[in-house]
């Protein structure tokens, strides 16, 4: 099993012979963010993408259109599969949270995010998910809540967002300490923090210039003190993990 950490919210989860990419962004761009990560290295062949929730910082078209081919699952929320319209895709499939599908040899379960998705403004709320894979929760963009209690005893490495894309965070998004907590109530033997060090917004990279560095080791320090029978493995953009 090895984990690769591309960058945001891109992870390439190799489990025996199936490679799954989540939420992937593989452009140096996306609208108003400019990546300062190095460009990630093309993660196909891939079986299965699976995707979160519908931000552009998420589902980002063009990075799924580059990844879709005969051979690939696409896996999305209920009511997304129009925004992978005429992508050659084997397959696309709609979950929900408690939804369970087989993507090559694993099997991968829908888990709730709490997050609001929208795709623009005034367009209608989708859902926002996370995926367990066998026994990796990657749990997208999220902000803490009671129910993630339930996870705790069904994960070993947790894939967890530490921050964002810009200066501040909204409602629905994990800083250090709060990822922390759910490390605490989840209660993962590693925790591998990513949605940090990736993108800012143009114009922003000289004096912002920390959060490409600071959010993982805050939140490494947290979990040290909370829990210290967590492992912190802090990758950069293009490092692994093997378990």
């Amino acid at each position: 099993m090895t984990i690769t950490w591309l960058g945001h919210a891109t992870v390439l989860i190799e489990i025996g012979g199936t490679r799954l990419v989540t939420d992937p962004v593989l452009r140096p761009r996306v609208a108003h963010l400019r990546r300062h990560a190095p460009a990630p290295v093309d993660p196909r062949p891939v079986d299965g993408v699976l995707v979160s929730h519908v931000h552009r910082d998420h589902l980002d078209r063009p990075s799924l259109r580059a990844l879709a081919a005969s051979r690939t699952t696409a896996v999305v929320p209920r009511r997304a599969t129009r925004l992978l319209a005429r992508m050659p895709f084997a397959a696309v499939r709609e979950v929900s949270a408690g939804d369970v599908v087989r993507v090559g040899d694993v099997e991968v379960r829908a888990v709730p995010a709490w997050h609001d998705a929208r795709r623009h403004p005034g367009s209608g709320r989708l859902e926002s998910l996370g995926y367990l894979v066998e026994r990796i929760w990657f749990a997208g963009d999220t902000d803490e809540h009671p129910a993630m209690r339930g996870l705790r005893g069904d994960v070993d490495i947790a894939l967890l967002p530490v921050w964002g894309w810009g200066p501040t965070l909204g409602p629905g998004h994990l800083d250090p300490g709060g990822a922390a907590r759910v490390v605490a109530v989840v209660a993962p033997a590693v925790a591998i923090p990513i949605h940090w060090g990736t993108f800012l917004p143009i114009g922003l990279g000289r004096r912002h210039r920390r959060l490409l560095t600071e959010p993982p080791a805050a939140f490494a320090a947290r979990v040290a003190s909370t829990t210290p029978a967590a492992r912190v493995v802090v990758l950069s953009p293009g490092e692994s993990f093997a378990a």
